[in-house]
């Protein structure tokens, strides 16, 4: 195994449609404004490859599509099901070599995670047990809604109990709409949780500065 050298983060999402990829990206092209060799790493998609290409985008340039998300299943659906339907078995080696080979090349990954922190890869192996392998800070990116809180502590408390640090939760504002909801969860996520929220990202928002409670 080589040795892993500069600051890599694990990006995970309260669901599906948390806004991990948009988060991300804003947070690559942040890394590179503090004049960071940052790049996206997508090892498993399903679906699409939309997520991927938009992290080759946000990435440093010299990263391919391959390189940028190794493994890809046309169905849309969790990777062990995606797998399944397709008559084929999740390629975790594959997503493994494909971090550390950018590892080598890059001081700063961002590896987004696929669904939800839970998601199934195989039979034996869900995304928090990838994650968990490369043993990286987490943040976790929460649809700011009414109901976010339950999947946000849960998420949480998922990492810290398996020895992982949380580095932080960043609140995205998926729609336009603000409602009391979403503008009380940050406060109550802090009385609940030991980890500092790291942003709060507004809908249609372009830019974000790195946040300060990161390390680079």
């Amino acid at each position: 195994m080589r040795l892993i050298q500069g600051m890599h983060y694990f990006i995970t999402g309260t669901d599906t449609d948390a806004g991990k990829t948009y988060v991300t990206c804003l947070l690559i092209e942040a890394l590179r404004r503090e004049g960071k060799a940052a790049v996206g790493y997508k090892p498993l998609a399903c679906g699409d490859r939309a997520d991927a290409h938009a992290l080759q985008q946000a990435s440093e340039k010299a990263v391919t599509l391959d390189e940028v998300n190794p493994v890809y299943l046309k169905v849309p659906a969790s990777p062990f099901a995606a797998a399944l339907l397709e008559n084929k078995t999740v390629d975790v080696e594959a997503a493994r070599l494909g971090f550390h080979n950018l590892a080598a090349r890059f001081s700063h990954i961002l590896v987004e995670g696929a669904g939800g922190w839970e998601v199934p890869l195989t039979h034996k192996m869900s995304m928090a047990d990838f994650a968990a392998e490369l043993k990286l800070p987490v943040i976790v990116v929460v649809n700011n809604k009414l109901g976010c809180l339950n999947h946000t502590i849960l998420t949480v408390k998922n990492i810290q109990a398996r020895g992982l640090t949380c580095a932080g939760i960043i609140l995205n504002y998926a729609h336009d709409e603000r409602d009391l909801a979403s503008i009380s969860n940050r406060m109550v996520l802090q009385q609940f949780l030991d980890v500092p929220v790291l942003s709060e990202i507004m809908h249609g928002e372009s830019q974000m500065d790195w946040p300060t409670d990161l390390p680079l």
